[in-house]
């Protein structure tokens, strides 16, 4: 009998089913690809939503592709694992062959229909890791990376941002908050440092203020946003039911059309019998629903 051709689809469907248990679903045209890019906003999710269920890059993706994404803000975990990434030192035969494999991982997911638009991984000590770390940004397809708010990181890696041009996005949490009263100072530290605005954290820390404020002042430096819901006094609760204007927030980035991402980020408690998958395909449709 003669053999058939095996497409690169069908075997690596086949392969993660055998080592993972997953398969990844079938695309007949780019056109049934995940799309979630609704009246010109981006919705993504930072891949840190699934800690609960999805450890490895096929889990990952996966996940993304049952919630319909097209867009993701990947945490390190998964490029560690698929490309045997390590701290310190390393050969440049090391150094070529994990930045093989993340290429590789990117075009798994760009042939599944999701753009890796930002990287979350620590930087290291040393200049040879903060370099290392834009070279996989790049590998993967990024336009930024991003890591906790912090000056002293932001001047040091300042001159390797610009040398890639690859933007820091530098995230805020509710004790170290993007600056009002002034142009934020972080920023004066280089042309590729930006904020990874998480406008859930912006209201729990400023006891129920809007962010809608900090992206009129900031918008040509946000390199994305981080989408929950929670309330003045701190609390993490399901998407509409807390005081963050996630609707508003929207509203505004269809209305001016910027184009950084809006990345739903799961932190509110996942209700029994529910799991993260179920809970951003929830987020997904409030999205969609504030966008129509």
């Amino acid at each position: 009998m003669k053999s058939q051709p095996v497409s690169r689809r069908s075997f690596l469907g086949t392969a993660i089913a055998a080592a993972t248990g997953f398969t990844l679903p079938r695309f007949a045209s780019a056109a049934e690809k995940p799309n979630s890019v609704f009246n010109g906003v981006r919705i993504g999710c930072i891949t840190y939503s699934y800690r609960s269920m999805a450890k490895t890059a096929e889990e990952t993706l996966k996940a993304l592709l049952d919630d319909g994404l097209s867009e993701t803000e990947l945490m390190g975990g998964p490029t560690q694992l698929y490309a045997g990434l390590k701290g310190g030192k390393i050969t440049d035969a090391e150094r070529e062959q994990q930045l093989a494999k993340c290429a590789e991982m990117r075009k798994m997911y760009n042939d599944a229909g999701v753009n890796i638009h930002i990287h979350k991984m620590g930087f290291g000590q040393s200049d040879e890791e903060i370099e290392f770390n834009f070279l996989v940004a790049k590998a993967l397809g990024c336009t930024a990376v991003t890591t906790e708010r912090n000056a002293i990181l932001a001047a040091r890696v300042a001159p390797f941002a610009d040398k890639h041009k690859i933007w820091v996005g530098f995230h805020n949490h509710t004790n170290n908050l993007p600056e009002m009263d002034k142009f934020d100072s972080i920023l004066e530290l280089g042309q590729y440092i930006g904020l990874n605005l998480d406008i859930g954290h912006y209201v729990a820390g400023t006891k129920g203020k809007s962010p809608i404020p900090v992206l009129e002042k900031y918008h040509d430096r946000i390199t994305n946003l981080h989408l929950k819901d929670r309330t003045a006094d701190g609390g993490n609760v399901p998407w509409g039911t807390g005081q963050t204007p996630i609707k508003e927030v929207l509203q505004l980035m269809k209305k001016e059309k910027w184009t950084f991402p809006a990345e739903i980020e799961l932190e509110y408690k996942i209700p029994e019998g529910s799991d993260a998958i179920a809970e951003v395909k929830k987020c997904v449709q409030y999205c969609k629903e504030a966008l129509a």
